[in-house]
């Protein structure tokens, strides 16, 4: 069947037609089919319109000058940190720090709170499948610091396994992070469960919500997490801004990471004293256009509701899983959940994944190949690159069903 239920309820076509982007066709007139959107999401006009509305009328430096523009740019810039404070359910939204991304995120994490707490013999606790940028962060701050990293393997190298998870978790650990949502799996964790073990151990727990964020419904109030991190690109909004989530007392006990403009409260030629939250972190100018983008991108989710939204995810991905089990050439990476999320990773032996990408290109459709920035992952499993096909809000029935027809015929000539 070309349209699930579920794409019945809600106007397919008026989400797509707010996505130029999709409205074009590549490689010989071929409709475009996105499937990159755990890499990252496209942009509605919303988006588009706010930032270019920015640009052409009201754009300046934020919380500097007293003149129109500087004050209407930050009104906008603030407004942003407002809808984003309630889009995640925080009461203050000075806990909500923009930053860079998700990477930029997990650094300034490892680098304030890290750096000042950690000591030699110390744990951080991972998980195998966690992307590299809540890996080399803390790898990073281990050497720094002559700390241990700790891996929470997957026993039957598809499932997370809480039990074993806790078992990693001593009084040595002082820090857990991992993915709320695996990029190459697909798999959901338990965040409320894995932030009251890692609290049940005295440890701060750092919730990566990259994958989770643009498709869940997210409350940072309920999760009690010390830290959460997500990036803009991923959930609609432009690349180059992200949000750094953390509680005001352990904001407020961290020093400062970069020093600059801004985050200061008074410098002198003997030293400096930082300023107020959310400055003390905001160093420099700030993303402003990308924070009002971002902005609109909150603005514009919330007019779905999360629990469509997640069954069009497992509507999409449930119909991919169906047709890649009949291709018996095809192996499958992570657990067919119900909780899953819109991912789906596979392999297919003695095939390419960038040449199996490349061909599935070719008849424009999107996909990724590679190792995703998840080497450990893959190393695990034995495999150097898997291929991964990821769906959104704007992806279609019609168009899963049109790529499971190509990759058959992609894999035949392959092989």
């Amino acid at each position: 069947m070309a349209d699930t239920m579920l794409e019945q309820t809600w106007d397919i076509a008026a989400i797509r037609r707010d996505f130029p982007i999709l409205q074009q066709s590549i490689h010989n007139q071929r409709p475009l089919i996105y499937f990159d959107n755990a890499a990252s999401s496209q942009r509605p006009l919303a988006v588009i319109e706010a930032m270019t509305r920015c640009y052409e009328t009201r754009y300046a430096n934020v919380h500097r000058g007293i003149h129109y523009l500087s004050e209407m740019a930050s009104a906008d810039f603030e407004r942003a940190r407002q809808l984003i404070a309630q889009f995640l359910n925080v009461s203050d939204p000075y806990e909500v720090i923009f930053t860079s991304g998700t990477t930029a995120g997990i650094n300034l994490i490892a680098r304030s709170w890290g750096d000042e707490n950690l000591r030699p013999g110390d744990e951080i606790v991972l998980t195998i499948f966690e992307h590299h940028s809540n890996i080399v962060p803390w790898q990073q701050l281990a050497q720094r610091t002559g700390a241990k990293i700790v891996w929470c393997d997957l026993p039957d190298g598809r499932n997370f396994d809480i039990e074993h998870w806790r078992q990693q978790l001593t009084t040595r650990t002082k820090i857990v992070s991992f993915a709320a949502v695996s990029n190459v799996l697909g798999c959901a964790l338990p965040v409320d469960e894995l932030v009251r073990a890692a609290h049940s151990v005295g440890a701060i727990a750092v919730v990566d919500a990259a994958q989770h964020v643009a498709h869940r419904a997210i409350d940072v109030e309920q999760w009690q997490a010390d830290f959460v991190v997500f990036s803009g690109h991923k959930m609609l909004g432009p690349s180059g801004v992200g949000i750094l989530y953390g509680r005001r007392a352990q904001l407020e006990a961290m020093p400062a990471f970069m020093g600059g403009g801004s985050m200061i409260r008074t410098v002198t030629q003997d030293g400096f004293t930082p300023g107020e939250l959310p400055a003390k972190f905001e160093a420099g100018t700030p993303p402003i256009v990308e924070a009002i983008g971002l902005g609109a991108a909150v603005e514009y989710l919330q007019q779905f509701s999360w629990h469509q939204l997640h069954e069009h995810d497992l509507a999409l991905s449930s119909l991919a899983l169906a047709g890649l089990q009949e291709m018996p050439e095809v192996e499958l990476l992570g657990a067919n959940s119900p909780d899953r999320s819109g991912i789906i990773s596979f392999h297919v032996p003695g095939v390419s994944a960038q040449d199996l990408a490349v061909l599935l290109d070719r008849q424009g459709i999107a996909v990724r190949a590679g190792h995703h920035c998840a080497m450990p992952l893959h190393d695990r499993l034995q495999i150097t690159a898997s291929v991964r096909a990821s769906f959104y809000l704007y992806n279609t029935a019609a168009e899963v069903e049109e790529w499971l027809i190509v990759l058959k015929k992609v894999i035949a000539k392959l092989r």
